[in-house]
């Protein structure tokens, strides 16, 4: 009978027991210290590695890089940052256009900035105010002034000014250049704020469920908190400088005004405003869409009925 060298037949435990027990042992110890070694060289070589990427970590932040390919935060354009903080639901279509348009349009004019997108996922009625809000409070130290931007509507003419409003809120579409809105106390579309004034005026009221009404009540806002409102000038392009792009027939706005809210809709809340906002931020993604960058902040608002029963569409 042949037997492999490897696997020894059982007579010979009977014959030499004893040696082949030290043998085993022998074997044993051998293979325990060979473990050693093995686990030894592996963790130098996760801390070898560990300590390369640390170091390349420390050298070139990825963050940093990826701003700098993006070309949204370039210091050598200035010590300011803008925050454009855009409403937003279900209007996938427009903002596929907004973003890269946005991007290339501040990118050209030397704009450090960021989009924040805050995308409205409860089932109550639309809450523009809100959500801009919401957009205040979650756009980070990195950023000192804010664009309050409807998705729909984009600037065409290169003079328009998007700097650091330091002196007061700029309506960058005013009554005079935008394409639907023509009365003089109109502060929508796009307004330009710094953070220190829009917390002045403690944000805007979360009263206005559905579409309308509370850029008017913020008007008010900013003359209670004594602050002067700006304009563009020079602009020769008219009602020409902004492309809309909402299709009415396709997106129908919620108008509706139930109950009370038709009489509160004109009155201004003393009271509201970042102070009593209520919402859940559920995510936050970073997306680049036709290779501009943007964050996508998905949040649920809550209302209280008992104050606003028309948060509900009935």
């Amino acid at each position: 009978m042949m037997y492999s060298s490897r696997r020894k037949p059982v007579l010979y435990f009977r014959e030499e027991r004893s040696r082949f027990l030290s043998s085993k042992c022998t074997i044993y110890k051998l293979f325990g210290l060979c473990m050693v070694l093995v686990l030894v060289s592996l963790l130098w070589l996760q801390l070898s590695c560990s300590g390369e990427m640390s170091a390349s970590v420390h050298q070139q932040p990825p963050c940093q890089s990826a701003s700098q390919v993006s070309g949204t935060d370039n210091p050598s354009w200035g010590p300011h940052k803008l925050a454009v903080i855009v409403p937003f639901r279900e209007r996938f279509e427009e903002l596929l256009v907004f973003v890269p348009f946005m991007h290339a349009f501040l990118k050209k004019k030397k704009i450090r900035h960021k989009i924040l997108i805050v995308n409205q996922l409860d089932h109550y009625r639309f809450n523009r105010a809100s959500l801009i809000n919401v957009g205040f409070l979650e756009s980070g130290n990195d950023t000192d002034y804010l664009a309050m931007h409807d998705v729909d509507l984009l600037p065409l003419n290169d003079a328009l000014d998007y700097g650091f409003p330091e002196d007061g809120p700029f309506h960058v579409a005013s009554p005079e250049l935008h394409p639907l809105y023509h009365y003089k106390t109109y502060v929508g579309g796009i307004l330009l704020l710094t953070k220190k004034h829009y917390h002045m005026c403690n944000g805007m009221s979360n009263r206005f469920w559905g579409w309308g009404r509370e850029d008017d009540e913020f008007y008010r806002r900013l003359g209670k908190a004594k602050l002067q409102l700006f304009r563009p000038s020079g602009i020769t392009t008219g009602y020409k400088t902004f492309l809309h792009i909402h299709d009415p027939a396709w997106r129908k706005r919620d108008q509706k005004r139930i109950a009370a809210q038709k009489q509160e809709q004109f009155k201004v809340d003393p009271e509201g405003g970042l102070t009593n906002l209520r919402y859940q931020a559920e995510s936050r993604q970073e997306l680049s869409i036709s290779g501009a960058p943007c964050t996508v902040i998905n949040i649920k608002l809550e209302c209280d009925e008992s104050e606003t029963p028309w948060c509900q569409l009935v």
